[in-house]
C-alpha cells in the first residue's frame, strides 16, 4: 500500500495469515480470517463468521476499537467501481438497526468485484 493511498483513505489487500496471527485473541475458536484489508493503521477483516472492523485510535494506536458485524446483520450492500476520473472504488454496508452505512474505499489494486463476491457469499 502506498503512502498516498493511505492518506487518501484507500485500503489495500493484505495476507490474511498475517492478521490472523495478530488478532488471534479476538477470534472465536475455529474462526478464520479469509480476506483482510488495511488502511494506514486500521483493518477490516472478513472471517468465516463475521466482518470485523479494527479502528486504532490516538497518536500511538494503543487504544483500539473492534466493531464486529455478523453477516446475518447485514441487510444490503453496494459497490461502486472506480471510474476514469475517480481513483477509488467504494463499498457500503447497511447493518440492520442503523441508518448510515459503513463505508470503505479501495484503491485500484483491490478487485472490488472480489470483495463483493466474498461479502455476497456470506450475506446471500
Amino acid at each position: 500500500m502506498g503512502l498516498l493511498d493511505g492518506l487518501l483513505g484507500n485500503a489495500s489487500k493484505i495476507d490474511p495469515a498475517l492478521v490472523e496471527q495478530e488478532f488471534q485473541k479476538l477470534l472465536a475458536a475455529g474462526e478464520r480470517v479469509e480476506h483482510a484489508y488495511k488502511l494506514v493503521r486500521d483493518y477490516f477483516l472478513f472471517t468465516d463468521k463475521r466482518l470485523v472492523l479494527v479502528d486504532k485510535q490516538g497518536l500511538t494506536g494503543s487504544k483500539v476499537q473492534y466493531h464486529s458485524i455478523p453477516y446475518s446483520s447485514i441487510s444490503h450492500f453496494t459497490v461502486e467501481t472506480a471510474g476514469p476520473f475517480d481513483l477509488d472504488a467504494e463499498l457500503r454496508i447497511w447493518v440492520r438497526g442503523t441508518a448510515a452505512p459503513v463505508q470503505k474505499q479501495f484503491n485500484r489494486q483491490v478487485d472490488i468485484y472480489e470483495v463483493q463476491a466474498v461479502l455476497a457469499s456470506y450475506v446471500c
